[in-house]
């Protein structure tokens, strides 16, 4: 008996899905049997693929328009289908909003909605440099980032906001690079601060502090931002800004400027009262925002006196001043710099930052507290329930050897932890923080410890687990904290029992120049955990490791002819993910980051 030859009645159809779905060809043949498949991809044989019908692993966008056939063959010949196209798209990204300092008031850095970067397609084959966008100063101050937002530039965008030292706020089309407006925060016949006589900001100090958003305020949302300035007779100003979100203009009739006096004799006092002088100080940390009251604190030029430990909040929605605090009222220094991070907040309103080398009042009254009011070098919790005050604090047993020394703590970032129940089942409400010692310090903030000549009354210290001090903060992601200490390795803390582990966990095979790096992590809840930091140098390094055990992904120097390279480094940057992209800042641009057309 002859055997009849296949025949196709039904061709393989073209197939488009998002990335991390599958898809399924099918062909349909006539023919004398038995009928064998032979599947093709990109004209290679794919093993096991030998039915009528064949799906695919999960597709990665790098499979996006690959050809797939078969061959069916029985014993009367062969016969080779049309090939089929493969079309595979990045999914529908969710609306992530990044509106304020390391992503939440928590300050933990995560972004746990990121549903396009993975830890398979993070490499240099697939991820890379998109773009840079020039602009006209520094980038100290994080990107911020808002999803859909309509109204602006004629339409609906995602927008990255980028503030300079030059005083100026950039919006950008987040997606084409695209400048959507730009405003300058001078005043007429002004320009940006010089540098005060630091190095640590030049050559000009404008918007150093990360602005933050609320998306609600305002008729389409409010950025706040405080810029620094000078005129030609030698007057400096500081003032806090409210820009619309979708054309920049000022908003709530500001600007307004920042001028505060607080109960006390220590440096700048006069008649009873220590006053702000706006060229002392510049505004490092990020802003706050909190129950209405947009918080600001306040670090000086290196350690250039006069100058004490400010904290001063503004009503969001009039831009007046509701209330100051001062944390070294009776003595000198105790600034509020934290590295370019910024102060932190748990859900009852409280707040934790960590004051730099100050003078710190060792007679304590009978609940435990200075009786002069000062707290330099302390690790403070601060009540914002009807006005600023301090609720609790942590410091020091050697605060004064440490303030000697320059090795004090305000050189890092505090962050709240999640609530954690500990061996006994004890819910544990903890924050922790570290600076120039190089220790770890975890606190109770139910009970921080106050102060002890002779011991630190603390929840856990970790005590020289750091290769050196702190200029960052760390990063929260799956009950881990990850510290990068200058030239030290990123290293993991796993949280167990509500305690950190007593080494670390797992770490980096690379460390990082001074000043370290402040990681941040993106991940689709609690999968895809990828940790990002950038490493400072004449040419800055974007790493991208896996969270789950720091092996690295990706670094910006891995592809041939410098194809990824974004500019000089810049000291205090954390990177900003969103949506399938990562921005960095340097010195005069963001370098943008995603997967590769």
């Amino acid at each position: 008996m002859t055997s009849s030859a296949p025949t196709i009645v039904q061709q393989p159809a073209n197939q488009a899905v998002t990335a991390g779905s599958t898809a399924t060809f099918v062909v349909v043949a006539n023919g004398s049997a038995p009928l064998a498949y032979q599947w093709q991809k990109n004209g290679i044989a794919i093993n096991g693929a030998t039915s009528a019908a064949y799906t695919t692993p999960a597709a990665a966008l790098s499979d996006s328009g690959a050809k797939f056939r078969v061959v069916v063959t029985n014993a009367g010949g062969s016969l080779t289908s049309m090939e089929a196209t493969l079309t595979v798209s990045a999914p529908a990204a969710a609306a992530v909003d990044i509106v304020t300092y390391h992503n939440d008031i928590a300050r933990t850095g995560q972004n746990l909605n990121e549903t396009i970067l993975t830890t398979a397609n993070v490499n240099s084959t697939t991820f890379g440099k998109i773009r840079s966008l020039p602009v006209d100063g520094k980038v100290d101050a994080q990107p911020l980032y808002l999803a859909g937002l309509q109204n602006i530039s004629g339409g609906t965008h995602n927008v990255l906001y980028v503030a300079t030292e030059h005083d100026s706020v950039y919006a950008f089309d987040a997606d084409s690079g695209a400048q959507l407006w730009k405003v300058s925060m001078l005043a007429a016949g002004e320009t940006a601060s010089d540098a005060r006589g630091c190095d640590q900001i030049t050559p000009e100090i404008g918007v150093t502090a990360t602005p933050v958003i609320d998306r609600s305020a305002g008729p389409h949302g409010a950025m706040y931002v405080v810029a620094m300035s000078k005129d030609a007779s030698g007057n400096y100003f500081q003032r806090l800004h409210a820009l619309d979100v979708t054309t920049g203009a000022e908003l709530f009739a500001g600007p307004v400027q920042i001028d505060a006096s607080f109960p006390g004799t220590g440096d700048n006092s006069s008649n009873g009262r220590v006053v702000f002088d706006p060229a002392q100080y510049k505004d490092r940390a990020a802003l706050l925002l909190l129950n209405g009251i947009v918080y600001t604190t306040w670090a000086s030029h290196c350690d250039i006196r006069p100058y004490t430990g400010w904290i001063i909040g503004y009503n969001q929605t009039t831009l007046a001043q509701t209330t100051v605090l001062n944390v070294v009222p009776n003595g000198s220094e105790g600034a509020i710099w934290m590295a370019d991070t910024g102060p932190s907040a748990d859900n009852a309103g409280n707040i934790y930052l960590l004051d730099a080398n100050g003078d710190f009042g060792t007679t304590l009254n009978a609940s435990g507290f200075p009786s002069n009011g000062n707290y330099g070098n302390a690790f403070l919790k601060l009540s914002s329930s009807g006005g600023l005050s301090v609720a609790d604090y942590f410091e020091m047993h050697d605060q004064q050897q440490e303030n000697d020394s320059d090795a004090d703590l305000g050189s890092g970032g505090a962050l709240v932890l999640p609530d954690l129940s500990d061996d006994s089942g004890i819910t544990r409400h903890l924050a922790v923080g570290a600076g120039k010692d190089g220790h770890i310090y975890v606190v109770n903030r139910d009970a921080m410890g106050k102060y002890n000549s002779s011991a630190n009354n603390i929840y856990q210290e970790l005590t020289g687990v750091l290769g050196a001090g702190v200029f960052s903060m760390p990063a929260y992601f799956n009950n881990t904290i990850y510290y990068a200490a200058i030239g030290d390795a990123i290293k993991a803390f796993k949280i167990a029992g509500a305690r950190l582990s007593t080494s670390p966990s797992f770490q980096s095979g690379n460390t990082f120049p001074y000043p370290g790096a402040t990681p941040s992590i993106s991940a689709n809840g609690s999968s895809n955990g990828i940790l990002w930091a950038a490493e400072n140098g004449g040419t800055a390094v974007l790493h991208a490791y896996d969270a789950s055990n720091l092996h690295e992904l990706y670094n910006s120097n891995q592809a041939s002819g410098g194809r990824d390279q974004f500019g000089t480094g810049n000291k205090f940057i954390t990177p900003t993910i969103a949506n399938g992209k990562v921005y960095v800042g340097t010195i005069n641009s963001v370098g943008v980051f995603g997967l590769l057309p």
